[in-house]
């Protein structure tokens, strides 16, 4: 590695870091900035144009990537609850379960954004969403507007470790691929992939410990500071006893039990993740198809009991049916397809079909197009030596791994004031992590790591995304400075997870151990 080269790399960060600062989209700042360096290289012979040439074969791997395949899948799931506003009813359902108690709503909030966010794993749609429905409720019944807009930004934020996330099904994907790359860096042949199963397994302690960690805040200003978080009075059109409680569970079980259905399937193995998103995505169609009313809730109900009893059936018999099994498998399937095609036509009809697919296109292009240029990135990047430069300066840093953690942990953090996650995930992670794999860290706990620091980086003043979304959908009487100051308190509660996870790996390594074990 010579110095013109290394030198080279650093001004290649440079180039990238002022040019992100113009507000171009991000996708082809990273094919610019690689194909300027890319040719500063090839003309001082710093750089083996045999890496541009697997540009093709990267996006055609790309393109045959089936775990990929989850994301638009995931995305329509999660545009299909909010747009036939199952969400909203899910919101207003929680608020008149916990609505009599201090802080109910705030407890709803978090509750419903851990659902939303699970089902959709983009940040901004969550928080926009939450805010667009959660913050005049609350302001209306006295809450506290910095607390209120604080639970809706940090209850957003969710979708980045609460499983099934797209954000942990890209992070996965990067991180097998570092992680089989150290394996051969360190000797190894028989290499062994990062499944998305283990770290949605990982994710799935700390995520739920997170949600925790919020309620116990929302229960402690309900104590501590009652007139921040009032209780809904008895004459208010949210309180419980206006509706019935069979009602309220009609609403919340069904996303629920969805939601639930897909993560088992992947994590007992029935599944593969693309397989459980595709089937994730035709239950929120025929939820959403049974939410609209149009005469035919009876075909929509029995759909879908036939939907779950299939997956029911499935699960606990595999998919290897045969006899009787047989053919109740396929009643019930002919029943869940003629339920399939009726949501369908209700959508189409009620002109909500086009805007959800139309949606799911663009975040999944958005994506795709980021990967694409990050690939060329990573390409010039490793052309030019970069990977041996990290490596190098990540081991001669004081504190041998957990230096190095340190670091790479502050470095992400701060990242997450500009960058998006999924530029993160798909740029910087590639980069850092297999050094990281290579000094021994554990993937899985790595993995979870970065997903909940990424998410403490949305919520930090004053360039945290998810204040930005919140501000642009709050109303004018919350001010920026309540949205800051409610968010601070997530933030520090976010700060303490991740280290209580950095002292206790076991959180994120129990699971995937117990369940992937042999």
């Amino acid at each position: 590695m010579t110095d013109p080269a290394a030198l080279l790399v650093g001004l290649l960060f440079v180039a990238l870091f002022c040019f992100l600062l113009t507000g171009f989209p991000v996708a082809f700042i990273l094919g610019g900035v690689a194909l300027l360096f890319a040719a500063i290289g090839l003309a001082t012979g710093h750089l083996d144009p045999g890496f541009i040439m697997l540009l093709p074969d990267r996006i055609i791997g790309i393109a045959r990537n089936e775990l990929l395949l989850a994301i638009p899948l995931f995305v329509a799931m999660g545009v299909l609850l909010e747009k036939s506003r199952i969400a909203e009813d899910l919101l207003l359902s929680m608020a008149r379960l916990f609505g009599s108690v201090r802080g109910g709503l705030g407890f709803s909030v978090i509750f419903v954004g851990a659902l939303l966010a699970a089902s959709t794993g983009i940040v901004g749609a969550t928080v926009v969403t939450m805010g667009l429905m959660s913050l005049p409720v609350m302001l209306k019944r006295g809450y506290d507007p910095a607390l209120a807009a604080g639970s809706i930004a940090a209850a957003g934020t969710l979708g980045q470790i609460i499983p099934p996330s797209i954000v942990l099904i890209m992070l996965a994907d990067v991180l097998s691929s570092s992680y089989q790359e150290a394996q051969r860096t360190l000797g190894i042949t028989a290499t062994k992939a990062l499944s998305v199963g283990e770290l949605f397994a990982g994710a799935l302690v700390p995520g739920l410990g997170l949600v925790v960690l919020y309620l116990l805040y929302q229960a402690g200003m309900a104590i501590f500071r009652p007139q921040s978080s009032p209780a809904i009075r008895p004459d208010d059109e949210l309180n419980e006893t206006d509706v019935s409680r069979l009602h309220i569970l009609s609403v919340l079980l069904p996303p629920v039990i969805l939601i639930i259905a897909v993560l088992g399937s992947i994590l007992v193995g029935i599944a593969t993740p693309t397989e459980a998103a595709a089937m994730g995505a035709v239950g929120a169609i025929m939820l959403s198809g049974r939410r609209l009313k149009d005469g035919r809730q009876w075909l929509m109900n029995t759909s879908l009991a036939a939907f779950a009893l299939l997956a029911i059936q499935i699960l606990t018999l595999g998919p290897a049916l045969d006899g009787l099994a047989l053919i109740s498998a396929l009643v019930l399937g002919s029943i869940g397809i003629a339920g399939l095609v009726m949501a369908v036509r209700i959508l189409h009809t009620s002109a909500i079909l086009m805007p959800v697919m139309q949606a799911s296109v663009r975040i999944t292009v958005m994506i795709f197009t980021i990967l694409i240029g990050a690939a060329l990135f990573s390409l010039v990047f490793r052309g030019l030596g970069g990977d041996h430069v990290i490596e190098s300066v990540l081991t001669g840093l004081p504190g041998g791994v957990t230096g190095a953690l340190v670091v790479v942990m502050l470095v992400m953090f701060c990242l997450g004031f500009f960058l998006d996650f999924i530029e993160i995930t798909f740029v910087v992670v590639p980069i850092i992590a297999p050094a990281l794999f290579v000094m021994g860290v554990d993937p899985v706990w790595l993995g979870v790591m970065m997903a909940i620091n990424l998410q403490t980086s949305f919520l930090t003043p004053p360039f945290g995304f998810a204040l930005f979304y919140l501000r642009g959908v709050a109303p004018d009487s919350v001010l920026t400075g309540q949205i800051y100051r409610g968010a601070i308190p997530f933030v520090l509660i976010q700060l303490f997870a991740l280290v209580l996870l950095a002292f206790y790996p076991s959180f994120a390594t129990w699971l995937p151990q117990r369940i992937f074990a042999g």
